[in-house]
């Protein structure tokens, strides 16, 4: 089969693969129908995810067809669409049981697919522990309208409900790329009394501005200020970090009123500097880290009800055969781009 393959530092290359098989009971093998490409992934690529495996399948977003099953593994059967989660996770441990899954003590938990095991820019993918991370499509839902659920979605979710937002609250979302679009619209599901988006990229402020136009826009240069005289108590209630821009993170925490929440959920290139004496007196909690993606199941639903629309963000669709392609459009942020979707043709 087809896989696109993390080769070394700055170099993936389509290879072929032998078909992936069960090898454990709580396994599932997925025909891949469709996959897209993360600015993880090009993480991955620069060298700045230690815990990637050279040699590997990339890809964590996906959508599939169930095609074998483990014995172990119940609710599902051959035939099933489902969306693959972005973690894999036991579902047992204490991490799990907390609904921490992005730190499951199991061998391959956490973020493993197209980091440290095999993932889905391919034909075929093995997903373990596939009656915790494969969420069943309805039917009324296409491909197109899930691809994002195990991932990206996933995240935008997670972050909305660990920020605690209230329909008081002056939201900050920094960056609307992707993931910025994503939480943008499971922040909006909380019905805050004001969402502001912070980008410097005038195509995706363009992008904002015409999809949700109740939204207030601002470009960086432009926020601290604005946030201190326009929010009724100096800053945002509550800030959402998503960018993950040289200067973002410092944006982030000087947005912010005295005894806001910030969550951060964009991955750096670098680490990031927790400036204490200047921050002093603000009291301000940080939430932070990975994603939690166990809330697939609803996200569906909101799907399923129209409440969660990610399509838009879909601007370039090509075949897997065609992936180098895709990712130097999407590397390079050419024609426009968003996301890109990857098709498998039976």
């Amino acid at each position: 089969m087809l896989a696109y393959t993390y080769v070394s530092k700055g170099m993936f290359e389509l290879r072929e693969k032998p078909r992936p098989v069960l090898q454990d009971p709580r396994d599932a093998i997925v025909r891949v129908t469709l996959s897209s490409i993360c600015t993880s992934d090009l993480h991955i690529k620069h060298g700045s995810v230690p815990r990637a495996v050279p040699g590997i399948t990339v890809g964590h977003e996906m959508v599939g067809v169930v095609e074998d099953l483990g014995s172990d593994v119940h609710g599902l059967r051959p035939g099933d669409r489902v969306a693959v989660n972005v973690e894999t996770f036991c579902g047992h441990c204490y991490f799990c049981r907390h609904g921490w899954v992005n730190n499951c003590t199991a061998p391959n938990g956490g973020w493993a697919l197209g980091c440290r095991i095999d993932g889905g820019q391919a034909e075929y993918v093995r997903v373990p522990y596939a009656d915790q991370g494969l969420s069943k499509i309805p039917e009324a839902v296409t491909d197109r309208q899930a691809l994002f659920v195990g991932d990206i979605l996933a995240t935008g979710y997670w972050a909305a409900d660990i920020s605690e937002i209230s329909p008081e609250d002056t939201v900050l979302i920094l960056g609307a790329g992707p993931t910025g679009i994503c939480t943008l619209q499971c922040v909006l599901l909380k019905n805050p009394r004001q969402v502001v988006v912070c980008e410097r990229d005038p195509v995706r402020l363009d992008f904002v501005r015409r999809h949700y136009p109740q939204v207030l826009t601002l470009r960086p240069e432009e926020a601290s200020a604005f946030l201190a005289a326009h929010s009724p108590h100096g800053g945002a209630d509550r800030v959402l970090e998503v960018a993950g821009g040289e200067d973002t993170f410092s944006l982030a925490w000087q947005c912010a009123r005295p005894n806001a929440i910030v969550t951060v959920v964009a991955l750096y290139d670098a680490p990031q500097v927790l400036p204490l004496p200047d921050m002093y007196g603000k009291n301000l909690t940080f939430k932070t880290g990975g994603v939690d993606g166990c809330k697939c199941g609803e996200i569906l639903d909101l799907i399923a009800a129209g409440k969660l629309d990610t399509t838009p963000l879909i601007t370039h669709t090509y075949p897997l055969s065609r992936i180098e392609e895709a990712y130097d459009l999407f590397e390079h942020r050419r024609d426009n781009v968003i996301k890109v979707a990857i098709e498998n043709h039976a």
